[in-house]
């Protein structure tokens, strides 16, 4: 019996609790509503980031992924002569690094500064193709907290219109709806800015631990093709 009637107790406040949860997203909700039109660029700014973030960070992650054993059979190759097998494995290995060594092993026969200058225009490229839509991602995290002010500021304009109408009979349910738009809006700004600032951050370390295996990869093929012949 003191089983049961303990199990009917638990029941009972876990759907107490239930509903409170479920109070509790309505009223975000609602506050969310509150802060009107200004919201919607807001949620837009949030949507981009969101998108951007996801999209460079996987392509980020694609390009830094190469076969540790990339170069050793480059110079293999070079070593044996066969330039041809070479530009194969160059041309059959989709990445960053690959496509550079592969300019280079084109240009072999040339000067050695015509081959590095070769290399480092193809690695510019693919650097510039990494960092494709991490200004749009500095844009939001810097727009987005703005157009959170301008939403403060016509609160507060709307607060003080309605005041400046009710004369005497000044309520505070009717500077509410004011408030309520230059709070929230200001709160969904920053948060919005914080984030696709951190998430900017992220994807700039990335990017140039990226720059960092590209020079790495150019330093060692030039280097190979410095190795006096024996």
């Amino acid at each position: 019996m003191f089983t049961k009637l303990l199990l009917q107790i638990t029941v009972a406040d876990s759907l107490e609790t239930v509903a409170e949860a479920g109070e509790l997203k309505l009223k975000f909700w609602e506050l969310s509503l509150k802060g009107g039109w200004i919201m919607l660029p807001i949620v837009a700014l949030s949507i981009v980031a969101v998108y951007i973030f996801f999209e460079r960070y996987f392509a980020i992650k694609k390009a830094s992924q190469t076969d540790i054993n990339f170069m050793n059979k480059i110079k293999d190759y070079i070593h044996d002569d066969k330039l041809d097998s070479a530009l194969a494995l160059c041309a059959s290995t989709q990445s960053p690094v690959a496509r550079m060594i592969e300019k280079g092993l084109q240009r072999i026969g040339r000067p050695l500064n015509d081959i590095n200058a070769a290399i480092e225009t193809v690695g510019n490229l693919e650097i510039s193709k990494l960092e494709k839509g991490l200004p749009a991602l500095a844009t939001v995290s810097g727009a987005a907290p703005m157009i959170g002010f301008l939403g403060t500021v016509m609160g507060m304009i709307r607060a003080f219109y309605d005041m400046s109408n009710a004369g005497n009979n000044i309520d505070v349910s009717l500077l509410s709806n004011g408030i309520y738009t230059a709070m929230v809006t200001t709160v969904a700004g920053l948060m919005v800015g914080i984030v696709a600032y951190l998430a900017y951050n992220v994807l700039v370390a990335k990017v140039e631990k990226v720059i960092f295996q590209l020079e790495a990869n150019t330093s060692e093929f030039m280097d190979l093709l410095n190795e006096p012949v024996e």
